[in-house]
């Protein structure tokens, strides 16, 4: 399908990142209330801590690099990338994209703690043995030491003893085990079954009032129970709380500088992947309650915000390459081969070398960054001019769908434009070219990429000169799927391939995301 059509110049790249917030979904009102979710992107499996005045927030990565990702807030609502705590992907060579690659498997489900002046942060490698990474600063440098088990979904709780726990369960039983460490966390020195709860995993810990109180997510309820204690080690009486219906099933709560506290937790939210919702919480009982008490474990769509006072801030999005280093928004697929990319060969420009794959799901080098909910609008500006034969170099999502406008080298310099899906099923992926060569004239072309979340739809166009665009290849479906995709919500991507020898590169000169009004055609 090929529809041509004009939009305004008020759209142009250039106004688009001038005008409108980078980010596609702003949580912060400006009128002292927030919106849930905070953060209308895959931030899965959240742990939040409070170091003073200080928020910070880590997430699960899977196998993009650099991995483990932590945010920084001053009210909950506001939230900034602070760091990346793992620079390269290590243990395990499919993290280079070898043997198929390592997805849906990777970092995931870390735990962040501070005690005596340094950071903690536990995490399990799928497959490998729990490491737990200490730093002084946030921003690193960080350093890990390897325990002698596989703890799966970590949660680190320091007792007001200075004792340090590792709480571990796995949905597919439910005995929740606590692991005793030695004095600098590097060790385990003693194991115990603390608890049993049918499907049990995602566990958080905390301590108040007297209590000690276990969050437990139950996945195949999709749903999350409470349990309290006067010991660590039981007797556990458990109560029931919120489920993906009334507003998450994993996370836990972190206290505010005034006493009081707040929840987070996970929902799953389809193609965009897995966000994060912030609640007040009150307590009745000597048990927290997500949301108010006229309305019992309902987490609010819109509440007052949690700390006033504090300015709109976001992750960023948009780059125009002007800076030596990747901006924090940028995640690579799997770890990069470094000879193949560089922002310095040309200043002010990314220029990716084609990689050898057979396709972009083997392609090392694609370079990502979460896709924004609830609608958005991706463009790239590309000098082609350094795209040999048979170089696949583009933009499109990436996830259980892949689609990709790209420009294709052929002979004598020629180049035409392509537009394929690829889907991630049980049996290896699958690829359907929809349009196989529109003739491309001239080394200047801007690509676009739309997504809808709403309609779980996205569409792919292109320009020669930012203002008539032309789209390709009719709609394509936008999905989650743990199995056989790669367990994120859908992704941007930038990628640059050849199938049979080495090829040339693409200078990408810019990249702007910014919202798709409603209703917005092509």
């Amino acid at each position: 399908m090929i529809r041509t059509a004009c939009i305004s110049l008020a759209l142009t790249t250039g106004l688009i990142a001038a005008a409108l917030p980078a980010q596609v979904w702003r949580s912060d009102q400006g009128d002292g209330t927030y919106r849930n979710p905070v953060l209308f992107a895959d931030y899965p499996d959240p742990d939040i801590i409070r170091v003073e005045d200080d928020f910070y927030f880590v997430s699960t990565t899977f196998a993009n690099a650099p991995g483990v990702t932590i945010l920084h807030s001053k009210d909950l609502v506001n939230w900034r990338i602070a760091t990346h705590v793992v620079d390269r992907l290590d243990g395990d060579p499919r993290y280079d994209l070898k043997n198929g690659g390592d997805y849906r498997h990777g970092f995931y489900a870390a735990s962040l703690r501070w005690h005596k002046g340094l950071f903690y942060l536990a995490v399990t490698p799928v497959g490998h043995k729990t490491r737990i990474y200490r730093s002084a600063r946030i921003g690193g440098p960080w350093a890990y030491k390897e325990l002698d088990r596989e703890a799966f979904d970590p949660a680190l709780f320091i007792d007001a003893d200075g004792t340090a726990y590792l709480g571990t369960s796995i949905g597919s039983d439910g005995t929740v085990t606590l692991l005793t460490l030695n004095d600098d966390l590097s060790a385990v020195t003693a194991a115990k079954v603390t608890y049993y709860n049918k499907g049990a995993e995602g566990s958080k810990i905390i301590r108040h009032n007297g209590y000690y109180y276990l969050f437990n997510a139950i996945p195949g309820k999709l749903a999350m129970t409470i349990s309290r204690s006067r010991s660590l080690w039981g007797p556990w009486e458990t109560k029931p709380s919120i489920d993906d219906k009334t507003g998450g099933h994993q996370g836990g709560m972190v206290d505010m500088p005034n006493g009081s506290w707040y929840g987070f937790v996970m929902v799953d939210a389809g193609a965009i992947g897995r966000m994060t919702n912030i609640s007040p919480i009150f307590w009745k009982d000597d048990w927290p309650w997500w949301g108010r008490p006229d309305k019992p474990d309902v987490v609010p769509e819109r509440s007052p915000k949690p700390i006033a006072g504090h300015p709109f801030t976001e992750p960023p999005s948009s780059d125009d390459f002007s800076s030596s280093k990747l901006g924090l928004q940028w995640q690579w697929n799997h770890n990069p081969d470094d000879s193949k990319w560089s922002l310095t060969q040309r200043p002010g420009f990314l220029r990716l070398h084609a990689t050898r794959a057979d396709g972009i799901w083997t392609a090392r080098n694609t370079l990502t960054q979460k896709a924004q909910g609830p609608r958005m609008r991706a463009i790239a500006k590309l000098d082609i001019a350094g795209i040999k034969a048979s170089d696949i170099c583009g933009l499109g999502s990436f996830g259980k769908y892949s689609a990709q406008i790209s420009i294709v080298g052929g002979a004598k310099n020629a180049r035409s434009l392509r537009m394929q899906l690829t889907e991630s099923t049980k049996d290896g992926p699958r690829t359907q070219v929809r349009v196989p060569a529109i003739a491309i004239a001239g080394n200047s072309i801007w690509l676009r990429t739309d997504m809808d979340f709403d309609m779980k739809q996205g569409h792919v166009a292109y320009s020669l000169d930012n203002r008539k665009w032309t789209e390709v290849g009719g709609p394509f479906p936008l999905a989650f799927d743990w199995r056989t995709g790669t367990f994120q919500g859908q992704q941007i991507a930038l990628s640059c391939y050849n199938s049979t020898a080495s090829g040339g590169y693409v200078d990408i000169d810019s990249f702007t995301l910014a919202p798709l009004a409603t209703g917005l055609q092509p």
